[in-house]
Order: C-alpha cells, then sequence, then structure tokens
C-alpha cells in the first residue's frame, strides 16, 4: 500500500503543474477534439425532423426499448410499485431463506445459482436500500438542477410532461437491465461481486448460441463504461462543482478563485478514501448522502412551490398547454431527455445499462427481486426531482426564451436564482447539495468504471489500485482544467454505452420474465 501511495504522489504532482497551465490543458484539448471529433459527431447526430425540431439518434432505441419493455412486461413500472417499495422496506428479505430452484433450460442461471446457494451468507455485498442509494448517487446530481433548467429553458414548460413520460417509461428499462445484472453477476471465492452489463452480454447471449456477439458486445461496452468514469461521471462533476463553489464565495475576488487544482485535490483525497473500500464502503457513504440531499431539495422546492400556491394550477396549466407544441416537444425530447440525460448519465440512465452494475451486488438470490427495485429510480430521479425543478423554475418565472442559449453553470445560477427568489439563503445549501451530488456521483462511477477495467484487465490488486490511482488524479484535473472536448468524448462514450446494452437487454428479455414470473409466484 505505501509503494502505491507514493507513486500516486508521484503521478500527481505533474498533474498539478499541468492543471496551473491554463495554456497546455487547451492545446491538448484542442488536438483531442481533432482527433476524437468524429465519434462525438457520430454519437450525437441529428435527425432533422422541422426546421425547429432535431432529435438525437440515440434516443430513438431509447425510447422505443423503454415503450416495448412497458409493453411486454404489461406495465410492470405501474403494476410492480407497490412490490418495490415493499421490497426496499424488507417485507420480502426471508424469501432468500428459500432454496433457489434454477430455471430448465438456462444452464448459465442454474450454474450461477448453485453456486449461489454454495456461498449461502456471501451472495452479494449490500442490501437492496444501499443498491438503490448507489445507483441513485450516480443519477441524481447535476442533471436534476441544471439539465431541466435547460430543458424548460428551450422547450417551455411543456418539456415537463415529456420528462415525466420519459420517467414512467425509463422504469421498464432499469427493471429489464438490474435483474439481468443480478441474474448473470460472478462472485468470486471471497465473496465480492463482479456484475454489469460485461457479464449478461457475455453469459447471457451465451446461453442464446450468440457468443461471440455477446463477447464483442461486453467489451465495447467495457471501454465506453471505464471512458465515461473518468469524464461525465468524474471531470465534469468536479468541475462544475468548482465553478458553483468559486461563484458563491465571490467569483473572480473568490479566495479560491485559479485554485481548481486545489479544490481538486481535496475532493481527490475524499473520494479516494472511500472508493479503496470497494462498494461496500461506497454503499455506506451513498445511503446516508443521498436520501439526506434529496429530502433537502425536494423540501426546499416544495417550499418554494406552496409559498406561491396560488401559482401551482398556472403552473401546471403551462406544462399540459406548452406540452403538444412543438416547443415544448423540442424542449421535452431534446431538452430534457437529451440535456438531462447528457449531463447526468441520461438523467437516470435507463436503458444505459451502468446501474445494473451497483444492483448486481444486492444480497438476494432472486434476480427480479433487484429489478424491482431498481425501477424506482427513474421515478425517484426524473418523475419526482427534475418535476420539482421544473415547477420552481416556472412558478418563480425563471422560463424564459433569452435562457434558451444556457450552459451548465449558468443553468445551475438560474436554478439557484431561483430558489434565492423565496429562500435567501438557499444558495449556500444549493452549493452544498451540487457538491455532495457531485461527490457521489463520482464515488459511484468510480465503481462503475472499475468494474469494465476489471472486466478488460483483470481483477489483480494492481489493477485495481491502478485504475483508482488514475480515477483520483482525473478528479484533480478535472476541477482545474477547460476540457471541453475530453469531458465532451467521455459524454457521447456514457451516451454510446446504450448501443451494445439494448442489443442484449431486448434479446434476453424472455429470462427475465421468468424471473420475474419464479420471484412472484414465490410472493404469492
Amino acid at each position: 500500500m505505501k509503494t502505491y501511495i507514493q507513486t500516486a504522489i508521484a503521478m500527481i504532482l505533474p498533474f498539478i503543474s499541468f492543471a496551473q497551465d491554463k495554456g497546455i490543458d487547451q492545446i491538448i484539448d484542442e488536438k483531442f477534439g481533432n482527433a476524437t471529433g468524429w465519434f462525438v459527431d457520430f454519437i450525437f447526430y441529428k435527425i432533422q425532423f422541422s426546421e425547429n425540431i432535431q432529435i438525437f439518434w440515440v434516443l430513438f432505441p431509447l425510447i422505443l426499448g423503454a415503450t416495448y419493455f412497458t409493453i411486454y412486461f404489461k406495465f410492470i413500472n405501474f403494476t410492480g410499485f407497490i412490490t418495490s417499495i415493499n421490497i426496499v422496506r424488507g417485507k420480502y428479505d426471508d424469501l432468500d431463506d428459500h432454496e433457489v430452484t434454477p430455471l430448465e433450460s438456462d444452464p448459465i442461471s442454474e450454474s450461477n445459482n448453485i453456486e449461489l446457494n454454495k456461498l449461502k451468507d456471501i451472495e452479494g455485498e449490500v442490501t437492496h436500500f444501499q443498491a438503490l442509494t448507489a445507483a441513485l448517487s450516480a443519477t441524481v446530481g447535476l442533471g436534476n438542477i441544471a439539465g431541466v433548467a435547460i430543458a424548460v429553458s428551450i422547450g417551455g414548460a411543456g418539456a415537463t410532461f415529456w420528462m415525466i413520460v420519459a420517467g414512467f417509461l425509463g422504469m421498464a428499462s432499469k427493471f429489464v437491465e438490474c435483474t439481468l445484472g443480478v441474474k448473470y453477476r460472478d462472485v468470486d471465492e471471497n465473496g465480492t461481486v463482479y456484475g454489469g452489463p460485461m457479464y449478461y452480454l457475455t453469459k447471457g447471449l451465451k446461453s442464446k448460441g450468440l457468443e461471440k456477439l455477446g463477447k464483442f458486445l461486453a467489451i465495447i461496452f467495457a471501454i465506453f463504461v471505464i471512458g465515461g468514469s473518468f469524464g461525465g461521471g468524474n471531470m465534469f462533476q468536479v468541475n462544475q462543482a468548482f465553478q458553483l463553489v468559486e461563484n458563491i464565495t465571490g467569483g473572480e475576488t473568490s479566495f479560491i478563485h485559479g485554485k481548481g487544482w486545489l479544490f481538486g485535490l481535496v475532493m481527490a483525497f475524499l473520494v479516494g478514501i472511500v472508493i479503496i473500500g470497494g462498494i461496500k464502503k461506497i454503499a455506506k457513504v451513498t445511503d446516508k448522502i443521498v436520501p439526506f440531499m434529496v429530502v433537502i431539495y425536494v423540501s426546499a422546492s416544495l417550499f418554494v412551490i406552496l409559498s406561491n400556491y396560488t401559482m401551482i394550477g398556472d403552473a401546471f396549466a403551462q406544462i399540459f398547454k406548452g406540452a403538444f407544441s412543438p416547443e415544448g416537444v423540442a424542449g421535452g425530447a431534446i431538452g430534457v431527455l437529451v440535456q438531462g440525460f447528457k449531463r447526468a448519465a441520461f438523467s437516470n440512465e435507463a436503458g444505459v445499462g451502468s446501474a445494473s452494475i451497483a444492483h448486481s451486488a444486492v444480497k438476494t438470490k432472486y434476480a427480479a427481486s433487484e429489478g424491482m427495485v431498481a425501477l424506482l429510480e427513474p421515478f425517484i430521479d426524473t418523475v419526482v426531482v427534475c418535476t420539482m425543478t421544473a415547477l420552481v423554475l416556472i412558478i418563480t418565472g425563471n422560463v424564459t426564451a433569452e435562457n434558451s442559449s444556457l450552459n451548465d453553470a449558468q443553468a445551475i445560477l438560474l436554478t439557484s436564482g431561483a430558489f434565492e427568489s423565496v429562500i435567501s439563503w438557499f444558495p449556500y445549501v444549493l452549493t452544498v447539495a451540487v457538491v455532495l451530488f457531485a461527490f457521489s456521483t463520482m464515488i459511484s462511477w468510480s465503481y462503475y468504471g472499475f468494474q469494465g477495467w476489471a472486466y478488460l484487465f483483470g481483477r489483480s490488486k494492481k489493477m485495481e489500485y491502478l485504475y483508482k490511482i488514475i480515477f483520483c488524479l482525473f478528479v484533480i484535473v478535472g476541477s482545474a482544467a477547460s476540457l471541453g472536448s475530453v469531458i465532451g468524448f467521455s459524454d457521447a462514450m456514457i451516451f454510446a454505452m446504450m448501443v451494445p446494452n439494448m442489443v442484449g437487454i431486448v434479446i434476453l428479455a424472455p429470462k427475465v420474465k421468468k424471473e420475474l414470473l419464479r420471484f412472484m409466484d414465490l410472493i404469492k
């Protein structure tokens, strides 16, 4: 361990010097952008529908897939809602005492279940609630604050309606991928869980006679999730957190102005302390931070909304009236599903596959039980938190055409100003919330990236520490540098994760249905 720490210090010092030289990082950013621009342009290619409406092509497989799963599983996003809450409450925990009956004609599932029965007490690492908060910590964050502000600025109040629709549809996609994450996970001799799309693409498609396709898709996904963990799940988060802290403490006159590397160094140290302990340590942090910050944020939103209760009816009228206007559709599809998803791993990550990595570590023998827990994520993230932000912006009058060209930093300040108009001191609370949201997102995405890293490079301690050191270095660079092209490329990788994942989960949907029927029969 001492050797790794010394190596990390030796690697960090040059990065600090690099981060302070704004000229170098801009040159690198330009060169990197020229080299990777083709990939970003492909992933973010827009299909022109009319003069005013352009929609990213990647939205179609996400929306169509979510709609298909909603119908195929008989509206599980609605019919399974109460059961999901009961699972999180622990009502069905005693079901794991039952002996698991392997599904017929599924040798992969059978071998996994036999292995789990042998392990008995170590068939997972975290509880249902901890898995939920760990995954939520990667989704609830800047997209709920900045992404929504951009969305309603582009599409008006009607964008909120499409955001809610997207949230409900996404619940079905999240159910499918997280069920598969548990069904096809690996558990080593120490009880450490390795799971996610890499494993259900490899094992699941092999069971369908598509071994080569599964292996190829798994490798592609692993590469994308590593890149996404360094960029959108790391550099972007700490960069935006620093900008807000700098702004709230005086902007150019702030004591921290020009010292992004110092802010990044502190954040890297805190992130390193947590991620060195793996998913158990991450879950112990997120199961405290996430509920606390969501309650604070939603409570403040309700206070603003109820303080202007006479405007609530008009706000909903604007939402429904604008939902079917051209501006509303553009704002909903592009502003919400793109800005929200792009700036916080597609807002709720439904269909992207990343959340299944966290859910794979749950303590359960029944894959469908965790899939049902996971479907609560898009509801909490999008239907509740994002809708609250939108209502605050609408009621306080912060939805105007001149705000339609906001960047993320400006959008956060717009949301902050909306809260400040009713709660004068709330910008300070929001700053703390953004920093905590960014912190929790980084530690969760470090786990996602590490799982992809371990799949590609092996599970040795040497490889584990190497990834975590690199991740912490990116925290420092992301805080200090202006690497727009690097972050844009990493965001494109998060978008790209959807492609191999969606192919796999559509093919494996019948496997999920069998798992669901088995679990529901056991409950009955």
